[in-house]
């Protein structure tokens, strides 16, 4: 006999509706499972079949195979045990195939029957939003499958237990919506911006650049407080709004990462991967495409540390990714496209000694040691930078003196106005929300200059040399500054504070 049960398979961020088709017919007996099938899946027959002895359930004694349809797309993972369990059962007439009906099911199978959670629940929840479909899947999965409305979600703990609920013989009840309770971004465990001493200039800048999500690199010696600063930019940024938490949930959860205490994160993303990682790490990929530390830190903050350490693939990868918001990888299993609008904050010494250009100790780097260190960046990365902070030593009495200074809640509302002034702004432009989105088109529309603006830009240009792209950043974060005091047209006062933050192309930072 023949049962069907449908089920989904993860693609990249998208949920694939998946048949598995059970057939119990006449023959030797033994479990084959087709459909493109991996390791993980043709491991499953050895799970099920202890699964569902343990459970006190019968094993047919004959051929049975197993098709997940449709056969071109590759099944991976444990997430396929339940669904083919309860269609062997219902094939072998141990469950009524007419049960199956409208049954969405998901769940790795302990050996004793027991349901064991799986990833990427969330990716098939959204895909069955508004479609009439119960979703079986293990309880610990369920209030991350809950989040979404319209969707019936039924929690199991085994086996036994689904079978009596499609039977009718158990109660279940179906999870609700679980209202995230969000954590404040100003939460104890990232710090506070008051606690940093000095640096009032690069708090500034900070302030600048969380208000329109700004890309920053951070130029300083070691010791400055360069990481402590970036660590602090998430205290700094607006919560979640519903719609940011399901986008950046959803990365979360293909791979498995979702909070056991929240089913949607309740802060925005701090991503700090270590020099080392590959490119595939950051940006993503594998012989199967999964999203890198770039998609994890979606609608949140990606920092490189001594951004020249990484590899130089890893670093120009970021280029295109940072114009888009998005990354797509292409492999020889398929091709995936994951979300990528992050704020990106890098930092990096000076000189491979990192006091060069120092007042206090002298730097024991030649010329063409700075220069080496300094190529292993690209020009045209640091194009995409909007702002060039230098970070200078922090002087003894600050640094001995009690911690002086806004508190992130205080800069956190200056940047919540300053949001809201740029989705209103924006409000008929798709795809854009804030400043450092906008593009040539929304640039001459919304940052228009006086005309001793103009004339102040023009020496700038003439003066540090920019690029076309470095020209347009200057008017992008010229714009937030004006935001930032309340100012709809963009004045000298606000251009002069935007130029400032591009010491690259000033160069007066790389001298010995």
């Amino acid at each position: 006999m023949l049962a069907k049960v449908e089920t989904a398979a993860v693609v990249g961020l998208t949920a694939v509706p998946v048949i598995a088709e059970v057939d119990v017919a006449d023959g030797l007996p033994g479990l084959t499972i087709v459909g493109l099938p991996d390791t993980t899946v043709r491991e499953s027959r050895e799970r099920i079949r202890s699964a569902v002895k343990n459970s006190r359930f019968a094993w047919p004694q004959t051929r049975v195979t197993v098709n997940l349809a449709p056969a071109d797309v590759r099944k991976e993972g444990s997430a396929f045990d339940l669904p083919v369990a309860l269609g062997l059962l219902a094939a072998s007439m141990q469950l009524e195939p007419e049960k199956l009906a409208d049954v969405v099911a998901l769940g790795e199978l302990a050996l004793d029957g027991g349901l064991r959670p799986v990833p990427g629940v969330l990716a098939v929840a959204l895909g069955l939003k508004g479609k009439g479909k119960r979703l079986l899947l293990p309880a610990p999965n369920a209030r991350e499958a809950a989040v979404v409305e319209d969707l019936a979600v039924y929690p199991l703990q085994n086996l036994q237990q689904a079978v009596g609920f499609l039977r009718g013989a158990q109660i279940v009840a179906a999870s609700r919506p679980d209202p995230c309770r969000r954590a404040q971004p100003s939460d104890d465990a990232a710090g506070d911006l008051s606690e940093v001493k000095g640096q009032a200039v690069a708090k500034r800048a900070l302030e600048v650049a969380v208000a329109g999500s700004h890309h920053v690199l951070m130029l300083g010696p070691p010791g400055v407080g360069k990481t402590m600063l970036a660590q602090r930019i998430p205290t700094l940024m607006p919560e979640l709004s519903l719609e940011e938490a399901l986008e950046t949930t959803l990365v979360y959860s293909v791979l498995g990462r979702v909070p056991p205490e929240s089913p949607l994160l309740p802060l925005r993303p701090f991503r700090a991967p270590h020099h080392t990682i590959s490119d595939a790490g950051l940006i993503g990929g594998g012989i199967i495409p999964r999203p890198g530390e770039l998609s994890l830190a979606h609608h949140g903050v990606l920092f490189l540390d001594e951004m020249p350490e990484f590899s130089r693939d890893c670093i120009e990868a970021l280029r295109q990714p940072l114009e888009a918001g998005e990354v797509t990888v292409t492999r020889a299993h398929g091709t995936a496209t994951f979300p990528a609008k992050v704020m990106l904050v890098a930092s990096m010494n000076p000189c491979p000694c990192g006091f060069a250009g120092s007042a206090t100790r002298a730097c024991l780097c030649t010329p063409s040691q700075i220069q080496k260190y300094l190529s292993r960046v690209s020009g045209p990365l640091m194009d995409r930078m909007d702002i060039h902070l230098e970070v200078p030593p922090v002087p003894l009495q600050e640094l001995t003196g009690e911690p002086r200074g806004e508190t992130s809640a205080v800069v956190r509302g200056r940047v919540v106005e300053a949001r809201a002034r740029q989705r209103e702004r924006f409000r008929s432009e798709p795809g854009i929300h804030c400043n450092a989105q906008m593009r040539h088109r929304e640039i001459r529309r919304f940052c228009p200059l006086p005309p001793d603006g103009k004339e102040l830009l023009k020496k700038a240009v003439q003066r540090l040399g920019l690029s076309a792209r470095a020209y347009d950043r200057i008017l992008k974060v010229s714009r937030t500054i004006a935001d930032l005091d309340h100012s709809e047209p963009i004045r000298p006062e606000h251009l002069a504070e935007a130029i400032q933050y591009r010491a690259l192309d000033r160069n007066s930072w790389v001298q010995p």
